[in-house]
């Protein structure tokens, strides 16, 4: 019986080098809206016919997003691995909005965030719509679970 859906996701560790008090809020609401919620279906059909539920790891190798994918039981199903070239300009625009809208959040009028919120949340709804662009073939997923595995691989690029 078919299960599509991620039921543990976790992101290497080694590929990120600092995270702030807001970005790290950002990653545990993404995952944990993620586990609430998502449609993951990988393309390639697997000889035993598995097809969920799945347990993923994210890392950045090489300047390419590699998405481990596991059976339930931990063992490896399959790896999909793509270049990043398309999503240099989306992470950094989201991290620039981000950034205004965690200062904005702080001191701004309620229009003034509202207004940044705006902008950031049409970067992220581009960047989940370049994703799926660039997962067709390869895997299926909603927009919703687009948008929170952009919010993740943007996690995965802090270096600073």
């Amino acid at each position: 019986m078919a299960d599509p859906r991620i039921i543990d996701i976790t992101l290497d560790q080694e590929s990120i080098i600092w995270r702030s008090a807001d970005v790290e809020q950002e990653r545990r609401i993404a995952i944990f809206d993620l586990l609430e919620e998502n449609f993951f279906k990988p393309v390639r059909v697997h000889d035993d016919g598995y097809a969920g539920p799945y347990k993923v790891r994210l890392s950045v190798q090489e300047g390419r997003l590699v998405i481990e994918i596991d059976r339930q039981d931990g063992s490896p199903l399959e790896a999909v691995i793509l270049g990043l070239g398309r999503f240099r300009r989306p992470i950094k625009d989201y991290f620039a909005i981000c950034d205004s809208y965690f200062q904005a959040i702080r001191q701004a009028t309620a229009q003034q965030i509202e207004t940044v919120d705006m902008a950031r949340r049409a970067i992220h709804n581009e960047a989940a719509e370049t994703l799926i662009e660039r997962l067709d073939g390869k895997i299926e997923v909603d927009f919703d679970t687009a948008r929170r595995l952009f919010t993740l691989i943007c996690v995965l690029h802090i270096k600073q």
